[in-house]
């Protein structure tokens, strides 16, 4: 049943009550991270609809977007957010200890050096420097064109930044990596969920969606991965766990 508008107002202030309580348990030192970067997640990805919603039910009919044009501003906001959260829930769970071979085809300096960029460009992350970022998995990509994390993350944000500015050549761009870190990486569980997303927010996409989100089942993904890709599972009528 459709939500009243008092209603809805008053689940953004819980929700954004929720939200203020996770970052002062982070700042106390009662959640971890990943804990307080879940409730974000889930938070933030409510707090999406919600506002969504409100603004349907209070604009006026003359006004109102059609339909489509809605899912596509929902769309676009889910993935803006998403583009910093789920970086930074898989680069806390999979950081690659130093020293570490990505691909095994690179030399022990250049390594070193891979690992670092990887290091730096999550930290940049983490600190909401995304430009920083994307240069650090650039310059990985320089070192190891087949590395996997780096064509995950730099593909994950061409997209999103490509969906955001309604630039088509950086969507494709954005999925041409993605396509190529499950070519090099089949079971990498944030190339596979990332891709999933991407192919539930593109048109005629949901039967890809669904074979890309239940291959990202069958590769037992981390707790915060599932938290993220939760409210995708239960659109298309899939498993949670």
């Amino acid at each position: 049943m459709r939500q009243s508008e008092q209603q809805l107002r008053d689940e953004i202030v819980l929700r954004e009550a929720s939200l203020a309580d996770a970052r002062r348990e982070l700042a106390a030192g009662e959640l971890t991270t990943i804990q307080a970067a879940t409730i974000e997640a889930r938070e933030e990805l409510a707090l999406v609809r919600v506002r969504q919603e409100l603004g349907e039910l209070t604009e006026s009919s003359s006004k109102r977007p059609s339909r489509r044009r809605r899912r596509s501003l929902l769309v676009i906001g889910l993935l803006c957010f998403l583009a910093v959260i789920i970086i930074v829930l898989w680069s806390s769970i999979e950081l690659r200890q130093a020293g570490t071979q990505i691909t095994g085809n690179v030399s022990l300096s250049n390594s070193q050096q891979v690992t670092q960029l990887l290091t730096e460009a999550q930290a940049d992350v983490a600190d909401g420097n995304v430009s920083a970022a994307l240069a650090a998995y650039e310059g990985v990509l320089g070192l190891d064109p087949k590395n996997v994390s780096a064509l995950t993350e730099t593909g994950w944000l061409d997209f999103s930044a490509g969906s955001s500015d309604t630039n088509p050549s950086l969507v494709a761009l954005g999925v041409k990596d993605l396509r190529e870190a499950i070519a090099y990486g089949p079971r990498n569980t944030a190339a596979r969920l990332y891709y999933a997303i991407i192919a539930d927010s593109t048109p005629d996409n949901e039967a890809l969606a669904k074979s890309e989100f239940r291959v990202f089942l069958a590769l037992h993904p981390s707790k915060g991965q599932l938290a993220i890709a939760r409210q995708f599972l239960i659109a298309l009528k899939l498993p949670t766990s």
